[in-house]
């Protein structure tokens, strides 16, 4: 791990996620490592990205990177097996974000099963890295606590069946984590304004991570086509 001070970095801070879907026109790891810098101009305290090739894209850069690997088109697709976490790691990540869900994962591991194996993957090639558990519940963070990850994220809030999804982040959750868990967490999901950024610190959040509303033009850009044409039908 670059970063001896990791979450002394992501205290307080915004994580800037920077990924683009397949097909759409910036999906090019180039263009996400430019996004990314000017994201980190702008004050970002770290990066979050998708893919091996964005991480490999983005390793150098002088803040501490958060990477995962969304594949397969079961639930469980955040980085779902220990080969997946292996992968991201090996690639430059300082942060692993896996499923962090009770869920079935694709490779038949526990969630505990997975942190255990990338923890022995670190001690036999002398790599390391942060764990972020990517969560739905308060139950999905009681459990990754114990399993031993190091950051608890609420980025599957709303999209695992378990809790509804909120119109904004799901800042209620936030509260149930922190009052019920130690490790820091990440508030992520529908984070839109900088209201809402605020909002998830003051729930109980160590670090806020936003994506789509900084670094998705096409969902920006259809927010504002929206309003523009609502105000004019009126």
């Amino acid at each position: 791990m670059r970063f001896t001070d990791t979450l002394e970095r992501l205290r307080g801070g915004l994580t800037v996620s920077c990924q683009a879907y397949p097909g759409e026109a910036m999906r090019d790891p180039n263009t996400m490592a430019q996004i990314a810098q000017a994201a980190i101009v702008g004050g970002a305290s770290a990066i979050r990205v998708q893919g091996i090739a964005d991480i490999r894209a983005v390793a150098e850069l002088p803040v501490p990177i958060v990477g995962l690997w969304k594949d397969g088109e079961d639930d469980v697709f955040i980085t779902p097996t220990l080969e997946h976490a292996i992968a991201v790691a090996d690639a430059g990540a300082d942060i692993v974000a896996i499923d962090g869900t009770r869920r079935p994962r694709p490779d038949g591991r526990t969630l505990a099963e997975t942190i255990a194996g990338l923890r022995a993957h670190f001690a036999e090639t002398g790599r390391d890295a942060l764990i972020m558990a990517d969560c739905g519940s308060l139950e999905d963070a009681v459990m990754a606590e114990a399993a031993g990850a190091d950051i608890l994220g609420t980025t599957l809030s709303g999209y695992s069946g378990e809790r509804p999804k909120t119109d904004g982040p799901d800042l209620e959750l936030i509260g149930l984590i922190a009052e019920q868990c130690t490790k820091p967490i990440c508030a992520e999901g529908r984070i839109h304004t900088p209201a809402h950024a605020g909002a998830a610190i003051d729930a109980g959040a160590f670090t806020v991570c936003v994506g789509t509303a900084i670094t998705h033009p096409s969902t920006i850009t259809s927010w504002f086509a929206a309003a523009v044409k609502e105000a004019g039908a009126e």
